[in-house]
């Protein structure tokens, strides 16, 4: 008869606790470097405006701003904020993974790859918001579509864009493998 050794709780932990770990510090280093993230944010919305528009972008990442419409009648200039920005609504994505994690270590590898694409979702559905502020102010003017832009539509394109993420995570990271 066979003994079967019984597997030792510290080595199959060790991977967990790392995995968990790289979560956390994932997590602080968007709430510590948030500055510089909207720096990375603006930066994107600097060059998809760029292969969009005909009118001028410039960015000026220092002060976490792109201008738009530079060689119009009217440029303006967009300024992200910290609730503006799509860091914050990464978190819920790394606190999810976390606790899925956690109680089910097998499926890291789906987690990982369910965040990876949902993290992908939320940072372009925040590009959306800002060529929605931008194609609002183009159309309706500074007031009434920044207005419309960033208080109406942007908001809800952020609101629907962080459920869908979210959804989507969900989705991906609990189907069923096919046969």
């Amino acid at each position: 008869m066979a003994v079967a050794s019984a597997p030792n709780s510290g080595t199959t932990k060790f991977p967990l606790v790392i995995a968990l770990g790289a979560l956390m510090v994932a997590g602080a280093a968007l709430v510590l470097a948030e500055r510089f993230y909207r720096e990375l944010e603006v930066r994107l919305a600097g060059v998809i405006l760029d292969l969009i528009t005909t009118s001028g972008v410039y960015v000026a990442p220092d002060r976490e701003s792109v201008y738009f419409g530079l060689s119009s009648a009217t440029p303006f200039g967009l300024r992200m904020t910290p609730e503006c920005s799509s860091a914050f609504l990464l978190l819920p994505l790394l606190v999810v993974t976390m606790a899925m994690l956690y109680f089910r270590p097998a499926n890291a590898k789906r987690l990982f790859f369910s965040l990876g694409i949902s993290a992908l979702v939320v940072v372009l559905v925040n590009q959306l918001r800002i060529l929605t502020i931008v194609g609002l102010v183009h159309e309706f003017g500074t007031d009434e579509g920044y207005y419309w832009g960033h208080t109406l539509l942007g908001s809800m394109v952020s609101v629907l864009g962080g459920a869908v993420s979210l959804v989507l995570f969900v989705w991906l990271a609990t189907r069923k493998k096919k046969a």
